[in-house]
């Protein structure tokens, strides 16, 4: 199709005509539920939270170490602490640090997070009646819906942990719709050894706690960032880097939902051109004609030569208004 032959019509996500084998969530898909996700930066967020924000000394690790990552400059501090406490250097420098910006980070995610008790169970549960379609859920989304909703279907779903071992790459057979984490999640923890364990925690619990941890362990996820600084976080972890590669080895049509694909993710398309997805369904917001023509466009180079679906996000079951939640307004305390 020439570019310039685009309309603004979408077609509808019950009227496709193939089968995706496999789904690829992206911050659409979360903030079809609750707006407050559409945050650009959780490393900006954390500058401005009313709560103990990332202070001047903070950002300049940060930028010592070029990257907005909080999982790669916790880690760093980790390392830098026992390697003080190997050579008896007595320096309080690194731990107050690590722990600071550790109660930023849980400061930025809770001020961003839908809380447990806001989310209907029934909206949960017709999230997961609708994943059991896909042999594989790729998310890109660190955030705990995916997370919640398998937790409420209790069965159909594999995310390959053991509880007691954590992510082993020879245990990752299963008949079940699989899920994987490519960013990793809140619900994940980096061990010291660099290995990949589950948090043990439900519900509100998964949130409440989701920075605290055992001495030396940071919760594994990919937050926004460049391209560069992201491919480097997934390359240093076992399980992040298998995840990827199964997103390059998908076999079957995909479904993209609530996912931009921009620049900073130019490695998840490079990973769908390796596995040579042919079919593609692809969900777009009806913002507006322009906006839906210009989607069109994008995507349409991005994908030369694939055969595309284009549907309104609203006709999908994880983008129907009705699974929207309300944000509450924040309560002004008058100064008496």
């Amino acid at each position: 199709m020439e570019l310039d032959a685009f309309d603004a019509s979408l077609g509808q996500w019950p009227h496709l005509h193939f089968h995706c084998t496999g789904l690829l969530l992206g911050n659409g898909a979360s903030r079809a539920m609750w707006r407050n996700f559409a945050y650009d930066s959780l490393f900006e967020r954390a500058q401005k939270v009313r709560n103990k924000p990332l202070g001047q000394t903070d950002l300049a690790l940060f930028k010592s170490m070029g990257t907005e990552n909080f999982e790669q400059v916790l880690s760093a501090l980790n390392v830098t602490i026992r390697v003080n406490a190997a050579l008896a250097i007595s320096a309080s420098a690194p731990l107050n640090r690590y722990y600071a910006i550790k109660e930023a980070l849980i400061h930025a995610m809770r001020s961003v997070h839908i809380p447990f008790r806001l989310v209907p169970t029934d909206a949960l549960q017709g999230i997961a009646s609708h994943l059991r379609q896909y042999a594989t859920v790729y998310s890109s989304n660190y955030d705990l819906l995916l997370s919640w909703a398998i937790e409420q279907a209790a069965e159909g779903f594999d995310d390959l942990f053991d509880v007691d071992q954590g992510f082993d790459v020879r245990r990752t057979r299963s008949e079940a719709t699989r899920v994987l984490h490519l960013h990793g999640g809140l619900h994940l923890i980096r061990q010291v050894d660099g290995t990949t364990r589950k948090r043990n925690a439900l519900g509100s619990a998964l949130l409440d706690g989701f920075a605290i941890n055992q001495p030396g362990e940071v919760p594994l996820f990919v937050n926004e960032g460049r391209c560069a600084d992201k491919q480097r976080a997934i390359r240093q972890s076992d399980y992040l880097s298998w995840c990827h590669g199964q997103l390059a080895g998908h076999q079957g049509p995909l479904c993209l939902f609530g996912h931009s694909l921009g620049e900073q993710d130019r490695y998840l398309l490079d990973a769908i051109e390796q596995a040579d997805v042919q079919q593609l369904a692809i969900s777009i917001f009806p913002l507006s004609d322009a906006w839906i023509i210009s989607q069109k466009r994008y995507f349409t180079t991005l994908f030369r030569g694939r055969e595309l679906h284009f549907f309104d996000t609203t006709s999908h079951p994880l983008g129907a208004p009705a699974l929207n939640v309300p944000v509450p307004k924040p309560v002004v305390k008058r100064k008496r």
